[in-house]
């Protein structure tokens, strides 16, 4: 490999072409496995830390001040502890830190609120300033995992959960779209978006379960389930509609008649989504990551697909014959928008690389 490569490079010097060879090697990075278990060390390292400190300062949680000021010492320790982190170690013991941080200064909010939706208004306030500042891939992605979560309840509390997980794919949606858009915040949007979608994949997970359905019961509600059903389903298809024009701006403009029978699929998925939920948020993370070639997304989304679809199936308001249908339904269109974006996709291939006629060339 190293004599081609000489070989190569005396051939370029002999031709006048100037090679920058580089100062300095690049650093090599630890392999997957060694970054696991040094994430693990510094967990376990920061709970026998903290175990102990709780030993010590174990009045804390009887004064909601002292707790609002330990739990904020906490986590301006964890933000000086990842600006000088180099390694997994310290960087997931200041993560750990900062979670008892953040607890510890939640605890004031629960004593003076309840369990209400002025404590959730005031973790995701938390958890977006977190996301914003703190220096650290983790953390940022957590702190969007939390905000996620905090929003829902939020929301959830007067009975406007579909909401939130509309609310949380739009935002995951234009996050990702507009990736490259700060190069500079490149690394902070990717960390964002991958938090909102395990935010997402939670919530969905934890809509088809209804382990949380009590929560959802409250007396206060805004809408009624249908209205905040439908507002939730708008705000899905405003995130698809937000793909689609991406995907028209990397390439060529439809004709009219493809642009309505798009829209029309479009309002189609989102009729569906009211009576199938999470369709519609399945069929948007995948035709982002199609869009953006992102693997990631697009296997995300055809999980949200399959919960979506698994939930569905067993739902008891319908009988199996209808349900049947509709899947089957749901299939062929699948099958059938697949088959249009390919044959789209080969059109605009073809257009592009199209040969020159020889006609001209002869005459030539």
């Amino acid at each position: 490999m190293n004599q081609p490569m000489n070989t190569l490079t005396q051939r370029l010097t002999q031709a006048g072409v100037s090679l920058n060879e580089p100062s300095s090697t690049a650093p090599l990075e630890s392999p997957w496995f060694v970054r696991v278990l040094q994430a693990f060390s510094g967990w376990l390292a920061a709970l026998f830390l903290l175990g102990f400190i709780a030993t010590a300062v174990v009045f804390v949680m009887e004064s909601p001040m002292a707790s609002l000021v330990v739990g904020s010492l906490l986590i301006s320790g964890a933000f000086a502890l990842l600006r000088a982190a180099r390694s997994d170690v310290l960087e997931h013991m200041a993560l750990a830190f900062s979670l008892a941080g953040q607890l510890l200064v939640a605890w004031p909010a629960v004593e003076m609120w309840g369990i209400s939706a002025s404590l959730w208004w005031v973790l995701l306030a938390l958890q977006c300033s977190l996301a914003l500042i703190m220096p650290s891939q983790v953390h940022r992605s957590m702190s969007a995992f939390l905000a996620s979560l905090a929003l829902t309840m939020a929301l959830a509390v007067n009975g406007l959960a579909p909401v939130a997980i509309g609310l949380v794919v739009l935002v995951l949606t234009l996050l990702w779209l507009n990736e490259y858009r700060w190069p500079r915040r490149i690394g902070a949007v990717q960390a964002w978006g991958a938090g909102l979608l395990v935010g997402l994949l939670v919530l969905q997970g934890q809509a088809y379960s209804n382990q949380l359905s009590w929560f959802y019961d409250s007396d206060v509600r805004w809408f009624g389930p249908w209205l905040a059903s439908w507002l939730g389903t708008a705000l899905v298809a405003l995130a698809l509609m937000c793909v689609i024009h991406q995907a028209f701006r990397q390439h060529s403009q439809p004709a009219i008649a493809q642009r309505l029978a798009i829209y029309g699929a479009v309002a189609l998925v989102a009729v569906v989504s009211v009576y199938m939920p999470g369709f519609g948020a399945g069929v948007t993370v995948l035709l982002l990551g199609f869009t953006i070639g992102h693997r990631v997304l697009m296997g995300s989304g055809i999980l949200l697909l399959l919960m979506a679809a698994s939930s569905y199936y067993y739902w008891l308001d319908v009988t199996l014959l209808v349900k049947s249908l509709m899947l089957l339904a749901m299939g062929a269109f699948l099958l059938t928008l697949r088959w249009l974006l390919m044959r789209w996709l080969l059109n605009q291939w073809l257009t592009v690389h199209k040969p020159e006629p020889q006609g001209d060339a002869n005459e030539q």
